[in-house]
């Protein structure tokens, strides 16, 4: 793999795990997550991290082996490019549901390609 694509993965897995945290001692629900507005700029920002970084794979190589790689490039570019259209209820769908997918896939490609902090000189 190249050393390149390791350390955006790790980018990625990374801006997951910051996500999680902060729920850590938060109610998951979503009418408290609409109010804070703080907690919802967090995770736009991550959003904005790990889409990023899956473009920069992508530029690598096209055909790198990660599901749904396009729709998390889209979603960082509506975040960016269509702030004004960003809702709570979106974000909250992409923290409930599309970033343990993503979890998934990006925790299934670091294990098979033994990917870790040592790896990637971090």
């Amino acid at each position: 793999m190249d050393d390149y694509i390791a350390v955006y993965i790790y980018d990625v897995k990374r801006a997951i795990e910051e996500v999680e945290s902060y729920s850590v001692g938060y109610p998951m629900r979503y009418d408290v997550f609409e109010k804070d507005y703080l907690r919802r700029s967090a995770v736009e920002r991550k959003v904005e991290i790990m889409g990023e970084a899956i473009n920069r794979i992508l530029k690598i190589q096209r055909d790198f082996p990660l599901p749904n790689a396009k729709a998390v490039i889209d979603t960082r570019n509506r975040i960016i490019h269509g702030y004004d259209s960003v809702k709570p209820e979106f974000l909250w769908s992409l923290v409930i549901r599309h970033i343990p997918e993503l979890k998934k896939d990006v925790e299934r490609i670091i294990a098979e390609y033994g990917i870790s902090p040592e790896t990637i000189g971090q």
